[in-house]
């Protein structure tokens, strides 16, 4: 199947991406051997079950249904690209991608979305939504894991960023206990930081390109960045100005990314080199041997990143996942089944 975008082919073990964006005009469509990308990157039983067009039969327009959702949403809120890209990464490193964190908390049974991690995660009213008209077109057949991989890539594509294929039959998690949590912040060292990644099967590239990327969108209130307001490196005005912001009563909150905040492209990785990361690990980045090359090649190519960041999301989306028999498919994506 070869859908615009990311392909992911068992027949011809092929991967491509079509570049778009301010240098789509130059850039062509290449192809890479994925024996590499599948013996490495992907979990055995991922890629025995997850397939583009998994729900092809079970359910023809289990995407579009998500992407119209996503779209209506989109029209009226930008920010939730940023809500959908820190949503499947907060549940994609905890336990894997098995929509845990979707699990409401109950007297007597916390959850994942308990957690102070998690206490700024938003948008699942919108997973709601499409998990309510996915019932009632095909029911019990599309797992709210899939919702939030296909919701992340559809709000992606809306901000700007790449349109690409991810491959879906995921299955939903029967566990959701505050005590897995354990995800990075603002302040942590890049070492730290490339550890957590490789525990995710993730590489230094990825963790550089997600962070990134992910950053390329949403804000962080002042109380998260407070350590950058007093280092003398940052660039003067707009610490000047951040200073004057975060002044403000009621924790106020800023761009990540101060030059294309709506966007998903590569602009943040030229702020970083500018001395105008936000986020420590954000500036920490560009400053890191065993990173900052990467972001100069960031900074300089937004085809680059944006070809990379597609690979990063579908890989990032293979992370333990449930497939085949394990787990179930909710039918509330706020509860388990029984």
């Amino acid at each position: 199947m070869h859908l615009r975008g990311l392909r992911i082919s068992s027949q011809n073990l092929q991967v491509s991406f079509t570049g778009e964006g301010r240098e789509s005009s130059s850039y062509e469509m290449r192809s890479i051997t994925a024996l590499f990308f599948l013996f490495c990157f992907l979990a055995p039983s991922a890629l025995a079950q997850l397939r583009t067009g998994f729900y092809s039969r079970s359910c023809p327009r289990a995407e579009s249904i998500v992407a119209s959702v996503v779209a209506n949403r989109f029209r009226s809120d930008k920010s939730i690209t940023a809500a959908f890209l820190r949503m499947q990464f907060h549940d994609c490193f905890v336990r894997g991608c098995d929509a845990s964190l979707l699990i409401d908390p109950r007297p007597g049974r916390p959850s994942e979305k308990s957690t102070g991690p998690n206490a700024s995660v938003r948008g699942y009213e919108i997973i709601d939504e499409a998990k309510r008209q996915l019932e009632a077109a095909c029911p019990r057949t599309v797992s709210c894991a899939d919702i939030v991989t296909l919701a992340t890539r559809d709000s992606v594509a809306l901000a700007g960023g790449p349109r690409f294929s991810v491959p879906t039959g995921r299955r939903d998690g029967l566990r959701s206990n505050p005590n897995d949590v354990n995800l990075p912040g603002p302040t942590i060292p890049v070492s730290a930081s490339i550890q957590l990644f490789a525990a995710q099967g993730m590489n230094t590239n990825d963790m550089v390109t997600l962070i990134g990327g992910g950053h390329s969108v949403g804000v962080a209130h002042c109380s998260l960045f407070q350590d950058r307001l007093s280092d003398r490196a940052m660039e003067p005005s707009l610490k000047s100005s951040l200073r004057r912001k975060c002044s403000s009563p009621n924790d106020p909150t800023t761009f990540l990314d101060q030059k294309t905040s709506f966007t998903v492209d590569n602009a943040i990785y030229g702020e970083i080199r500018r001395q105008r990361g936000i986020l420590r690990i954000d500036q920490n980045l560009g400053l890191d041997r065993s990173t900052s090359g990467i972001v100069s090649g960031y900074a300089s190519s937004n085809t680059l990143f944006r070809k990379r960041f597609a690979e990063a999301l579908v890989k990032m989306g293979t992370i333990k996942v449930l497939t085949g028999r394990s787990g179930e498919i909710r039918r509330n994506c706020r509860v388990f089944n029984n």
